[in-house]
C-alpha cells in the first residue's frame, strides 16, 4: 500500500501490475474499503494494471477535516491517482458510492475514460431525509454501533450461508471507519445526484446490479440506465450489493468482457490508429514513440502509421494473449531471425516484467528451433543490456 497527499489529505492506494498494461481504477462502496476488490484483482492482473484506493476516512485514508465533500472531490482523487500511474486514459469500475464517482467522471471527464462499469449504484440513491438521518445517527452513535444494522443490508442471504463470518468481519471493518467522513458522504449522497446530468456522454459503459440488493435495487439501476441513454444493464441473480465480494469470479469474467469492448467491432472494422498508438506508448514508453514519430519524414511516415495500426493495434491490443506472452513471442522471433529490433524488445521485456528465467527459456527455445548462433548472439546482447547478475 502507498500513500499520496491530495487536497491536503493522505490517501491510501494500491497500484498493481505491469506499467505496460492498460489501467483500471476500482472504487469501493460506502463503509467498506479497497479490500472489496481483493478476489477480483488476480483475474485482472495478467492483462491490466490495477489501481484501488480508500475513500476519505475509510481503510487507511485520512478523514475529512470539516469541509463539505462532493462527488467532484472524489473524482479528483481518482484522476490524481491515475496521473501517478501515468495513465492519460483509463478504465473505471465502481460499486455503490464508487459508482457515484464513476458518474462524476462520466459527466465531467469523459475524455479520460476508456470504459466505465457501474455496479449497484444510481443517479439518485435513496432520498435526502434518509441519508441525513443516517448521518445524524452516525455522529451520535458511531459506526461501530451501527454496523450491525447496516452490514446485513449489503449481502444476499446465501452469502452469509456460504461464509458465516462475513457479517462479523465487515462489521469490524466498518466500525474502524471515521464517523464524520461517513456522515459527510451520506449527506453528499442525499444532496448531490446525477439526474439529468449524464445524457450524451460518449463512453463505453455497462451497468451491473444484484437481484437481492436492498440498497440499490434493480429499479434504481434501470433508472440509471435510462439516464445514460439506455446503457446495457445485467442483474446478477442471488447477489446483493457487493458483487466483487459475493460473486468475484463471475463479476471478474463480466468485467473483463466490458474492458475489451472499447476496441469496438474489430472483426469488421479493425482497430483505430489512436488505439494502436496508445498501446504502443504503453508498451514501449512515450519517449521512444515520440522519438520515432519525430524522426519520421515523408518517406516512412505512412509506414509508421501502418505498423501502429497493425502491430500495435491489431496484435498487441488484442486481448487473446497477454502483453507478457506477446513479449516472449516477439523476443523469440526477433532473436531467431537476428533482427535489429531485438535490442528494443529485450528492453521492453524488462519493462513488461519478464523474469530472467523466462527470458532464458525463450532464448533456449531459440537455440533448439532457430539455431545456437542466433541464441548465442541474443544472450550476449541481453547481457549487454543488463540482464543477469
Amino acid at each position: 500500500m502507498a500513500f499520496h497527499s491530495i487536497n491536503g489529505r493522505s490517501v491510501a492506494y494500491r497500484l498493481l501490475g505491469s506499467e505496460v498494461n492498460p489501467l483500471i481504477v476500482l472504487a469501493h462502496p460506502l463503509g467498506m474499503s479497497q479490500a472489496v476488490w481483493d478476489d477480483v484483482i488476480p483475474a485482472l492482473l495478467p492483462r491490466y494494471r490495477v489501481l484501488t484506493w480508500d475513500l476519505p476516512g475509510h481503510g487507511a485514508s485520512q478523514a475529512v477535516s470539516g469541509e463539505q465533500i462532493t462527488p467532484a472531490d472524489l473524482a479528483t482523487e481518482a484522476l490524481a491517482l491515475a496521473d501517478i500511474a501515468g495513465a492519460e486514459r483509463f478504465h473505471f469500475a465502481g460499486t455503490s458510492i464508487g459508482g457515484v464517482v464513476g458518474q462524476q467522471l462520466i459527466a465531467a471527464h469523459p475524455d479520460r475514460l476508456l470504459t466505465a462499469t457501474l455496479t449497484n449504484t444510481g443517479a439518485v440513491i435513496g432520498n435526502p431525509d434518509l441519508w441525513n438521518t443516517r448521518a445524524g445517527r452516525v455522529r451520535q452513535e458511531g459506526l461501530a454501533a451501527m454496523s450491525e444494522e447496516i452490514v446485513p443490508r449489503w449481502f444476499a442471504p446465501k452469502a452469509f450461508e456460504a461464509s458465516p463470518a462475513l457479517q462479523a468481519g465487515w462489521c469490524v471493518q466498518m466500525g474502524r471507519g471515521d464517523d464524520e467522513s461517513y456522515a459527510q458522504l451520506c449527506e453528499m449522497l442525499g444532496r448531490d445526484t446525477f439526474a439529468g446530468k449524464l445524457a450524451s456522454k460518449h463512453v463505453e459503459m455497462q451497468l451491473f446490479g444484484g437481484s437481492e440488493d436492498m440498497a440499490t435495487p434493480p429499479a434504481t439501476l434501470e433508472a440509471l440506465s435510462e439516464e445514460l441513454g439506455g446503457v446495457p444493464l445485467e442483474i446478477f441473480d442471488g447477489v446483493g450489493h457487493v458483487p466483487s465480494v459475493e460473486a468475484p469470479a463471475h463479476f471478474a469474467q463480466k468485467l473483463l468482457t466490458v474492458l475489451a469492448a472499447d476496441l469496438g467491432d474489430v472483426a469488421n472494422h479493425g482497430v483505430a490508429y489512436a488505439t494502436g498508438l496508445e498501446t504502443r506508448k504503453q508498451v514501449l514508453g512515450d519517449e521512444h514513440v515520440a522519438r520515432s514519430t519525430a524522426n519520421a519524414n515523408s518517406l516512412d511516415a505512412p509506414f509508421q502509421q501502418m505498423i501502429t495500426r497493425l502491430a500495435w493495434g491489431e496484435l498487441w491490443t488484442n486481448d487473446d494473449l497477454t502483453r507478457r506472452e506477446r513479449s516472449m513471442i516477439t523476443t523469440g522471433i526477433l532473436a531467431a531471425l537476428g533482427r535489429e529490433e531485438l535490442t528494443l524488445h529485450l528492453k521492453t521485456a524488462k519493462r513488461i516484467g519478464l523474469t530472467e528465467a523466462e527470458l532464458r527459456q525463450v532464448l533456449m527455445h531459440v537455440a533448439i528451433y532457430g539455431g545456437v548462433p542466433a541464441a548465442n548472439h541474443a544472450f550476449a546482447l541481453a547481457k549487454e543490456l543488463g540482464w543477469g547478475e
